[in-house]
């Protein structure tokens, strides 16, 4: 762990370019994927959770790995299978035969990022053993709790449903998600800046031949995520937040909308977003780019909708469209 001490003050314009700068580091390696790289930095400085889905290959571990080498923390991976015990995650007590007492031996989950691969391919069991962690960064075992260092982010992957030997997440940790982003395909011309890696003789298996330098520390993670407090939300910009997230629960393709945690994490992603572009203050423009990103796995669709092709990014879109975001 990094045990720095946190610098007194970060400017916002400091903000900024670290994120410019890791994006930048980052990008070394992980090929056209601009937006996913974006969402997962603000997620970080956010100190919210994220849920990567795509099909298997898209480079979704490979980033997680790369933004442990260009963040300067502690990086475990944990791959979920069906046969994954919760205290496989958070860790066990030990029976000392010299002290004749119990001691709590640490799971891998004890870490600063934290890679849970392929995380719908084990039972909802085991799965929720995530759901203090991803809330309360802390762990409680044998009725002892114990704290996560910070920074501490969940980088989870899964498949998409219909692969086989997954098993659907339950919606109370769906919820505890800051974000859920999607991994497509790469384009004719993206694939082909993949393939001249290996070209060159440059392998993302091995990411020594990358030249990846460490742009941020732990610490200075966590006074970049204090930074972003100082950004300022103004009531108009609160009511337009409040007003999306309140019509995601009436819309008529919507069986369930989302939580009020998902109007609070709109409003910190929002924040750190502006924060990133070197503001101080957040836009309604700011709101709509992290829309999709918070609401799409907080909105269950009713089954006709679904069966008509409807999709919750294109719910979050009309709603958008529908609520008069406010002028400066």
């Amino acid at each position: 762990m990094d045990d720095t001490p946190v610098a007194k003050a970060m400017s916002l314009e400091r903000v900024a370019e670290l994120f410019e700068a890791t994006q930048a580091e980052i990008s070394k390696v992980v090929v056209g994927q601009e937006r996913l790289i974006e969402g997962v930095l603000v997620a970080l400085f956010a100190e919210g959770s994220v849920l990567l889905e795509g099909a298997p290959g898209l480079g979704k571990t490979l980033l997680v790995n790369v933004l442990s080498r260009v963040v300067s923390c502690e990086f475990r991976r944990i791959q979920f299978t069906p046969d994954l015990m919760p205290s496989d995650l958070t860790g066990h007590s030990v029976f000392d035969m010299k002290q004749q007492e119990f001691h709590f031996k640490p799971g891998p989950i004890f870490t600063n990022l934290l890679l849970t691969d392929e995380i719908n391919r084990s039972p909802p069991k085991t799965q929720s053993a995530l759901l203090e962690v991803m809330q309360e960064h802390q762990v409680t075992a044998d009725g002892q709790t114990y704290p996560l260092d910070r920074p501490f982010l969940v980088l989870a992957t899964q498949n998409p449903l219909e692969h086989e030997g997954t098993y659907p997440l339950p919606e109370a940790q769906v919820d505890r998600f800051m974000f859920k982003l999607l991994v497509d395909y790469p384009t004719t011309e993206q694939e082909n800046g993949i393939l001249a890696h290996y070209a060159a003789g440059r392998d993302p298996r091995d990411l020594t031949g990358f030249d990846l330098s460490p742009v941020m520390k732990g610490s200075e993670v966590i006074a970049v995520q204090k930074a972003t407090e100082n950004v300022i939300v103004e009531p108009t910009v609160i009511a337009y937040m409040t007003e999306i997230v309140s019509k995601t629960r009436g819309w008529h393709s919507v069986a369930v909308g989302a939580s009020p945690r998902g109007t609070v994490n709109l409003l910190l992603a929002s924040r750190v977003l502006a924060a990133c572009r070197g503001r101080d203050f957040v836009t309604p423009d700011d709101v709509k780019e992290v829309a999709p990103w918070v609401l799409r796995h907080r909105l269950i669709l009713r089954s006709e909708a679904e069966i008509e092709g409807e999709t919750p990014d294109g719910v979050v879109a009309q709603i958008l469209s529908t609520v008069a975001a406010p002028r400066s």
